[in-house]
C-alpha cells in the first residue's frame, strides 16, 4: 500500500492578516479528504536546501486553533531561488518522499514569480505535481481583476485607517500638520486607502506622477500646496499621506542629495523598512518652509509594521477561507499554475500564471492604483485641498510664487 498523498503549503514575503486563516482552512478541507497537510517554515527556503528544510505535519486541532490569529504560524523567507538553483539544489526528494501532490505557495508578486518558475520546472521535468497560489499582499498589488482585493488588504487598510483617524485628530486638536507614510513597495492602493479613509488634504503616491518625473522638490510642493490651501481657508492643521513606494521611484540623484541609505533585499528591492521616510520628508518641508517663511509646525508618523501581524478583520476571515476551499476546489479539477481567485460573483476562478507573467521577465506584474477611477479622481476633485489658479491672489499674502505650488501645474496635469 501506498503513501497517502500529500500538500505542502509555504508562505513567502511579509505578513499579512488572514494568513493563518488561509493555510488553515486549507488544513481542515484537505484532512476531511484524506491527505496529508504539510507545513514549510522558511519559505521556499526548504525546496533548495535539504539540510534546512523545516517541515511539520498540520493536524486538524492546530488548524482549528489558529485559523482566526495574526500573523504567520508558517514562518516566512524572502528566499528567491536562481536559476542554478534549480538545476543544482531543487529538493526533489522531498515530494517523492512525502508523496507530495499539491504545493500550495502564499504571498506576493515575487513569490508569485517564483511560483511559476517552480511550476514551470516542474513541467520540464515531467513530474506530476500541481502548484496553486495565493495571492497574498497588503499592497493589494496583484493582478487581479478591477476591484477584487489581495487578502490582507482590508484588514490591514482598517487598522490603518484606525491610525490614521487617531492622527488626524491629533492634528485638529493641537493645530499641526502631520506627515505620514504608509506601506506599499510598488504601488498606493494602502496609502490611498487609508488617506481617504480618514479625509486626508493630501494624498501622495507614485502613480499620480504619470505625467512628469518624481522628484522630492515635487513631493515637497505637493505638501505645502496643501498647507497653503488651508491656511488660504483658515484651517491651522492637516495630514498629508504619502506612499513609501515613492522612494523607490526617485532617481538615484535625488536619493543621494537625500541622504537616503538603502539596502536592498533578496529580489533586489531597496528595504523600505529600515529608513523613517516620513522624517526625511519632514525635515525637507521644515526646510522648505522656513525659507518660505512659513510658520507650521510637522511630526512624522510612519504606519509600517504595525498593520501587517493583526487579527484579520472579518472581512478577511471570511475572504480567506473562501480562498482556501477555493484551492481544493481547483485541485480536484487538474488546475495548476494559478492563482486562486475569488471573482466579484463570488465564484472561485483560476488566473494562470503564464497568462499573468511578464514574457520577456517571467515575473508576475503589479496593480497600480487608477488614477481614471471614480473614487480616486473624486477624492483628488472633493476633499483634498491644494493650489490652483483660482488661489494665486489669495495666496500670495502666505508665498510670492502661488504658481509654484499649483497642483496642476506641479504633476503637469
Amino acid at each position: 500500500m501506498g503513501k497517502k498523498p500529500s500538500i505542502a503549503i509555504l508562505c513567502g514575503g511579509g505578513p499579512a492578516p488572514g494568513i493563518n486563516t488561509v493555510v488553515c482552512t486549507i488544513t481542515k478541507t484537505f484532512i476531511t479528504k484524506g491527505y496529508r497537510v504539510i507545513g514549510l517554515h522558511g519559505g521556499y527556503t526548504g525546496l533548495f536546501c535539504k539540510e534546512k528544510c523545516r517541515q511539520e505535519d498540520l493536524d486538524f486541532d492546530k488548524a482549528d486553533m489558529l485559523f482566526n490569529r495574526g500573523g504567520s504560524y508558517l514562518r516566512m523567507s524572502r528566499f528567491k531561488p536562481g536559476d542554478k538553483d534549480f538545476q543544482e539544489r531543487f529538493n526533489m526528494d522531498f515530494f517523492k518522499e512525502n508523496n507530495v501532490k499539491l504545493l500550495v505557495t502564499v504571498g506576493g508578486d515575487d513569490t508569485a514569480s517564483t511560483a511559476n518558475c517552480i511550476s514551470k520546472y516542474l513541467i520540464q521535468k515531467g513530474y506530476n505535481i500541481a502548484n496553486i497560489h495565493v495571492p497574498k499582499t497588503i499592497d493589494n498589488d496583484l493582478p487581479l481583476p478591477e476591484g477584487i482585493p489581495t487578502f490582507g488588504y482590508q484588514s490591514a487598510k482598517a487598522q490603518g485607517t484606525d491610525l490614521g483617524r487617531t492622527v488626524y485628530e491629533d492634528a485638529r486638536t493641537s493645530e499641526n500638520w502631520f506627515i505620514v507614510t504608509a506601506m506599499g513597495r510598488s504601488a498606493g492602493h494602502l496609502a490611498f486607502g487609508i488617506g481617504s479613509s480618514c479625509h486626508f488634504p493630501m494624498i501622495i503616491i507614485s502613480e499620480m506622477f504619470y505625467k512628469t518625473q518624481m522628484t522630492i522638490d515635487l513631493i515637497v510642493d505637493l505638501i505645502i500646496s496643501s498647507i497653503i490651501k488651508r491656511q488660504i481657508r483658515n484651517i491651522p492643521y492637516g495630514c498629508v499621506m504619502i506612499s513609501e513606494g515613492v522612494f523607490q521611484s526617485l532617481s538615484e540623484k535625488d536619493v543621494k542629495e537625500a541622504g537616503i541609505a538603502f539596502t536592498y533585499d533578496a529580489h533586489g528591492h531597496p528595504e523600505l523598512g529600515k529608513i523613517s521616510k516620513s522624517h526625511i520628508i519632514d525635515n525637507l518641508v521644515e526646510k522648505k518652509m522656513n525659507e518660505l517663511g512659513i510658520k507650521v509646525k510637522t511630526r512624522p508618523v510612519e504606519v509600517g509594521y504595525e498593520v501587517r501581524c493583526i487579527t484579520p478583520k472579518s472581512f478577511d476571515l471570511e475572504y480567506c477561507s473562501m480562498l482556501g476551499m477555493g484551492v481544493y476546489e481547483l485541485f480536484i479539477k487538474g488546475v495548476s499554475g494559478c492563482m486562486v481567485c475569488r471573482d466579484g460573483n463570488g465564484k472561485i476562478i483560476p488566473l494562470f500564471l503564464k497568462d499573468l507573467q511578464d514574457p520577456v521577465t517571467g515575473k508576475i506584474p503589479v496593480r497600480l492604483v487608477n488614477m481614471n477611477s471614480p473614487e480616486v479622481q473624486f477624492y483628488i476633485r472633493h476633499i483634498m485641498d491644494y493650489i490652483t489658479q483660482e488661489d494665486y491672489e489669495a495666496a500670495k499674502a502666505i508665498v510670492p510664487n502661488p504658481e509654484e505650488f499649483d497642483f496642476h501645474k506641479i504633476l503637469k496635469y
